[in-house]
């Protein structure tokens, strides 16, 4: 299987990596800057380097597949190009800027019949997999609540630059830090959102304490015009209800990832915990049960292999697989709508200072 991934930039080497352990092969790298991609190639031995999709089609690389890791503005329109040459697609988080681009996306994969797969890479990391048995197999029932967040003390990823400007990025760490949002939801069935309630800050935008650790440059006359934490609460139309909260920076302890729910049966907690914010290697990981046996409380320490690519390759492994027949996508373009619906709500709460009706 030839597959050709799009953007050169950090996150391609997970989808390699996890492409080359499913044993597909990556004939082109694609990066409008030809300098990074060719550079990029030569690393990794990737035969051809193109600035554009149109180009590689053009080579007649007898292509199945793309992923795509390029700044989230351009998620849509690269999707949607992908879909039109009929090429199943992979794509970084989030899925969109917004529900509307989301539902475009949604409904070009199902007429061209293709797959349209996101990188919600925490749903496969080994502790979430862990986790999910349990609520498949009935042991945690109906979960009622969830708290999910993603907090870092000193991680604004560079001042200026992409991330920092809504109209590229879609906003702060509200759409950056989704995964433990998508995580819960997961947990829970993926329910219909009723109202959303929200509230963010950019108190600690500008000030250098609270850069992240990943060297990304700043930039004098870039934007700065995003949220750097956001605290909500969610309802939804099944009565069950999400406590979330995101941050790239605030007076946290330190960084940690969670997601913790309250079942009819059992509890639980999933939780990555960083001795240094934004370094995968610092993080320790962690999921526990928390139910009754024989009348008394019991606390349920589960035991897994951690994974410091916290589900990066299995996520691209899974694309590979599912393109081939053999797995089912971990996730869909059904959930991804749902997803950026709530994100959509989240910012328009904040920005009304009111409660609002997710539609």
């Amino acid at each position: 299987m030839n597959l050709a991934i799009i953007g050169a930039g950090g996150m391609a080497k997970y989808h390699l990596q996890g492409f080359r352990r499913a044993e597909a092969n990556v004939v082109a790298i694609i990066d409008v800057n030809s300098q990074a991609g060719k550079a990029f190639a030569e690393k990794n031995q990737i035969d051809h380097s193109f600035t554009s999709l149109k180009e590689a089609m053009e080579a007649d690389l007898d292509l199945k597949g793309v992923s795509i890791a390029i700044p989230n503005k351009f998620h849509c329109s690269q999707v949607l190009e992908a879909l039109d040459y009929c090429l199943n697609v992979f794509c970084e988080k989030p899925p969109a800027l917004n529900a509307s681009e989301m539902r475009k996306m949604k409904e070009k994969s199902e007429e061209k019949g293709k797959i349209l797969l996101f990188d919600f890479n925490n749903r496969v990391r080994p502790e979430s997999l862990a986790m999910m048995d349990y609520i498949k197999s009935g042991d945690v029932g109906r979960i009622n609540t969830v708290q999910a967040s993603w907090v870092r003390r000193n991680g604004i990823p560079g001042f200026g630059g992409w991330f920092t400007n809504k109209a590229i990025s879609g906003g702060g760490p509200t759409i950056d830090l989704l995964h433990m949002l998508d995580l819960g939801l997961h947990f829970m069935g993926y329910p219909e959102p009723k109202y959303v309630s929200a509230v963010t800050f950019d108190t600690f935008m500008g000030n250098p304490a609270f850069k992240g650790p990943w060297n990304i440059k700043d930039s004098k006359n870039g934007v700065c015009d995003v949220e750097t934490s956001l605290h909500a609460m969610l309802v939804f139309k099944t009565g069950q209800s999400l406590m979330l909260r995101n941050s790239w920076a605030e007076m946290n302890q330190r960084e940690k990832a969670s997601v913790v729910f309250q079942g009819t049966k059992a509890g639980g907690k999933v939780e990555r915990i960083f001795d240094v914010d934004g370094l995968d290697e610092t993080a320790h990981d962690k999921a526990e049960l928390y139910t009754v046996e024989n009348g008394r409380q019991v606390d349920r320490n589960v035991k897994f292999i951690p994974d410091e690519t916290m589900g990066r390759l299995d996520s691209a492994v899974n694309f590979v697989e599912s393109i081939k027949g053999e797995s089912k996508p971990f996730n869909t373009p059904a959930e991804a709508c749902i997803l950026m619906k709530i994100i959509d709500a989240l910012y328009e709460s904040a920005e009304q200072m009111k409660s609002v009706e997710v539609k």
